[in-house]
């Protein structure tokens, strides 16, 4: 990639990782649950994830799907499905001090969930296309390139979601407030897959 490629890219990373969408609520749960240091497994599984998701859309796996518009439609849709389940989990939950193991999803699951994120395919897809073009380097080159601008873009970007969670969770002690925090979760995770499936 070139150097105008590169900055291009990174700037494309940056809003992607700091707009609103499933992964930045999950981070957001993460801070509110066990605060800004036992949020840390939960943001960098996200930000690992979505660079290896990346890096694998860079090496081919995104022309792929832009050349078969239908598996990346049911990769959208399936992954919406599973996301609205997932939103209902979290609207349903019960507040944080009448949760039993109450640790947020950590490193591993994270990781795993870019994989289900029509999001994450979708940013994914978009930046092969647009940024894994041929160049002078290999497909290997590139698509490592594109893994670590993005995860140095994503890492800051959605820190800022962590750091907001952990500033509710003195708040998010009083049963009633906790409660509508998850409400408030779950239907913000239900529409960022309404923004991504549209």
């Amino acid at each position: 990639m070139s150097s105008e490629s590169m900055i291009a890219f990174f700037l494309f990373a940056v809003v992607a990782a700091a707009t609103p969408g499933p992964s930045n609520v999950m981070v957001m749960s993460a801070g509110a649950r066990a605060g800004l240091v036992g949020g840390l497994p939960c943001l960098a599984g996200v930000v690992a994830g979505m660079a290896l998701l990346m890096g694998v859309a860079g090496l081919g796996l995104g022309r792929v799907l832009q050349a078969w518009p239908a598996a990346l439609t049911a990769l959208k849709w399936g992954g919406s499905l599973l996301l609205l389940w997932l939103a209902w989990q979290v609207a349903s939950a019960p507040p944080l001090a009448e949760a039993r193991g109450g640790a947020p999803i950590g490193f591993w699951r994270a990781l795993a969930f870019q994989w289900i994120n029509p999001k994450s395919w979708i940013v994914g897809v978009s930046a092969a296309g647009t940024f894994g073009a041929a160049g002078d380097s290999s497909a290997l080159e590139r698509a490592l390139a594109l893994a670590a601008v993005f995860a140095l873009a994503a890492a800051p970007s959605c820190a800022i979601w962590l750091a907001f969670g952990a500033a509710l969770q003195r708040w998010l002690h009083d049963a009633r407030r906790a409660r509508f925090f998850n409400v408030a979760m779950g239907i913000a995770l239900a529409a960022s897959v309404v923004l991504v499936v549209r």
